[in-house]
């Protein structure tokens, strides 16, 4: 069951959803340091908090917004660029997408498997996916006072399996938030630290697992389809007096030969 709107939109107003922002922003950075003026970034699920720092730098950016989770506008200050999806059937050509940034939506997907072909259908070739979903490991799953408290949570090794059966390629896996979620109090500032201590030396309990994928196509095989059967090449008999070469007699010549004797 997806998320609703309205909590996302409060969680990321409120003091403690503004700094999981800003540590997921820069995880995100980390692993996309930069893209390029003439890639086209798409945001999947509520990933608006997180592709504003791509405004100015991508050449496209567009957010894509489950409609059962719901959608409202955004930016506030230019043209709105969120439109609402089915998460089957996302409404971009094949191969259009440079760069995929999927937050809260695949833990809340009826059909992760699905969610993620249709990512990989409108990714280029040679796209990339980054995915953030709560850590089945990590506290935040488990208070239900944050949108990664709702969903099915992942561990890290369950993330890169789906993935890959997904036809993608995936990198190492990374966790982010280990301070505890918290409104106020000693937490909150010490968000940093924690944060810097726990990717050293505690990094399995990380509140949620941040991983980058590549789409892979040299062993695609065309989605709901099968691949095409082998045709037999059939020679003509050589005409003419020159010498013919024997012929290998198959099951099907025995048949005919049988059929003539009759």
């Amino acid at each position: 069951m997806w998320h609703d709107i309205i909590d996302l939109r409060n969680f990321y107003q409120s003091r403690g959803g503004r700094i999981a922002q800003r540590l997921l922003r820069r995880e995100v950075r980390r692993i996309w340091p930069r893209i390029g003026p003439t890639e086209t970034l798409l945001g999947l699920g509520y990933a608006t908090p997180f592709l504003r720092p791509f405004l100015g730098e991508a050449g496209r950016v567009i957010a894509a917004m489950p409609a059962p989770q719901g959608g409202h506008v955004w930016p506030h200050e230019g043209p709105n660029l969120v439109t609402l999806v089915e998460e089957a059937e996302l409404p971009y050509p094949d191969q259009s997408i440079d760069r995929l940034l999927m937050v809260h939506a695949l833990e809340f997907a009826p059909a992760a498997q699905t969610l993620l072909r249709e990512c990989w259908r409108v990714l280029r070739p040679s796209g990339r996916l980054v995915v953030v979903v709560p850590n089945r490991r990590g506290i935040w799953a488990r208070v239900d006072r944050t949108p990664f408290g709702h969903g099915h949570p992942f561990s890290t090794g369950q993330l890169t399996r789906l993935l890959r059966n997904a036809m993608f390629v995936t990198g190492a896996p990374e966790t982010a938030l280990f301070a505890p979620p918290a409104e106020r109090g000693l937490f909150l500032r010490l968000a940093g630290p924690i944060e810097h201590f726990g990717r050293r030396w505690l990094p399995a309990v990380g509140g949620v697992v941040v991983i980058e994928a590549q789409k892979q196509v040299y062993a695609a095989t065309p989605p709901g389809g099968r691949r095409a059967p082998a045709r037999l090449a059939v020679r003509s008999r050589a005409r003419g007096p020159g010498p013919r070469r024997a012929r290998p007699r198959s099951a099907i010549d025995e048949i005919a030969k049988g059929e003539r004797q009759r």
